[in-house]
């Protein structure tokens, strides 16, 4: 209920509640506070029981609308791109491959002598460039 709030805003909240009630009031109101709390907990509690139980499997398929929302509010552009991109494969750069063949991931080697090579990167092409005072080519299509 209170997760966007932090300690320091209760210590400024229970600060200020000091100073406007005073001591001799403060913890009264806390214990107001505390049992309406838990009131307005059980009326919610109590309307969706009672929203399940009259609404019975339909009530599955409105909330599912909600959680989709809940999952858009934890959205995190990382793991959209990687689970477009890599289709939720949890290892997309073959690292565990490596590390299940005994590699040490530090220089490539195992604790033991073995016959196979590592293999050899792709070779890179090569970046051409521009002589001096020469315009770069213009694609129309993408302009």
């Amino acid at each position: 209920m209170f997760d966007s709030i932090g300690w320091g805003e209760i210590l400024v909240l229970v600060v200020a509640g000091l100073f406007i009630l005073g001591p001799e009031r403060l913890p009264s109101a806390a214990a107001w506070l505390g049992r309406t709390i838990r009131q307005v907990r059980e009326y919610a509690t109590g309307a969706q029981t009672k929203l399940r139980d009259e609404l019975g499997p339909e009530f599955d398929e409105l909330r599912k609308p909600l959680e989709d929302l809940r999952g858009l509010r934890n959205f995190n552009p990382r793991t959209a791109v990687r689970r477009t991109l890599f289709d939720n494969d949890p290892d997309p750069l073959g690292m565990n491959a490596l590390r299940s063949n005994g590699t040490n991931g530090s220089n490539g080697s195992s604790g033991g002598t073995s016959e196979t090579a590592p293999a050899a990167p792709p070779a890179a092409k090569p970046v051409e460039r521009l002589a001096p005072d020469e315009r770069p080519p213009i694609d129309p299509d993408a302009t």
